[in-house]
């Protein structure tokens, strides 16, 4: 696998201790310990967050977050728990990304994505499972359809990175910007407020967001990020062959879901559904979102 970029914490030692310190915010507000496993792969170490990964009985589910987030952001609120009777859980946190993974990152435009997916699935001993991304994650997952579809089940996407170019709607670019040139509390919050999350539908608990919050500043502030961001796959999204399933929020300034949807129709052939929920780009966080996979996937393991 060939390493385009390399990206990494300021201070490797500090960062990574305030990091884990996060973690452990997370685990005593929802009240829960996640399974730490790290895996070698083409990348270097990878680093997964596993709930009930012992459990044999249940389906497989293999989680790949957004840019500048952690997989932990799906289980903000204990939004998981919506999962847990279903499946066995895994949050890959990708590489390259601000979390404890290694910083080497493959070109963003190449299928590494998919065969470093794929890696990570042979390390855990999954044979085939269902997989959900959001945003950049829907961009793997649809690498990983590309590269080795015998291992999908079915993609879950959420407001993936993939259908459509990044807007250059002055709104969304203002929104964007805002943090990255001036990271302060104020200007994350409104980030996430405008363009993240919609209120009242769409938002977390207090302790939630500040933790939300913490995690942005200290990403955009200690954490030096060459990884190149989403693009649209275009005519490689033909070669996709696993079935998807597409949920949107109608308040993505990022991915505006109409053009999404449109995309979506014309270039995955096996697009089973569309869902779209009052949301921003963080559909991922909302729990009808968890209940829509849960549902879906109910009804394809009673239909085999």
């Amino acid at each position: 696998m060939k390493i385009k970029f390399s990206s990494a914490f300021k201070s490797p030692t500090e960062d990574r201790q305030w990091f884990e310190n996060w973690v452990d915010q997370l685990e005593e507000i929802n009240a829960r310990t996640y399974e730490k496993i790290e895996v070698e792969t083409g990348l270097g170490k990878t680093m997964i967050y596993g709930l009930q990964t012992s459990d044999k009985t249940l389906e497989p589910l293999v989680i790949f977050p957004g840019a500048r987030t952690t997989a932990l952001i799906w289980d903000f609120d204990r939004n998981l728990d919506h999962l847990l009777d279903r499946f066995r859980i895994y949050l890959v946190e990708t590489n390259g990304l601000p979390n404890l993974s290694d910083g080497d990152t493959p070109d963003i435009k190449s299928l590494d994505y998919g065969h470093w997916a794929a890696d990570i699935m042979d390390k855990l001993d999954l044979k085939s499972s269902y997989v959900a991304g959001a945003s950049f994650g829907g961009s793997i997952c649809m690498k990983l359809s590309i590269t080795n579809p015998e291992k999908i089940k079915v993609a879950f996407l959420y407001n993936p990175g993939c259908l459509q170019p990044f807007s250059l709607s002055l709104k969304n670019l203002y929104y964007n910007l805002l943090p990255i040139f001036s990271p302060k509390r104020k200007n994350v919050e409104q980030f996430l407020e405008k363009a993240i999350f919609l209120k009242p539908d769409h938002f977390l608990s207090p302790k939630a967001w500040k933790l939300l919050v913490d995690y942005e500043l200290f990403a955009l502030t200690r954490y030096v990020d060459k990884t190149q961001k989403p693009y649209f796959m275009n005519q490689e999204l033909k070669k996709v062959k696993s079935n998807v399933y597409l949920v949107l929020g109608d308040h993505d300034l990022l991915f505006p879901f109409g053009k999404s949807i449109s995309k979506a129709k014309a270039l995955i052939q096996n697009l089973k559904d569309i869902q779209v929920y009052p949301a921003g780009h963080g559909v991922e966080t909302l729990p009808e979102s968890m209940l829509y996979l849960k549902e879906k996937v109910g009804k394809l393991e009673k239909w085999k």
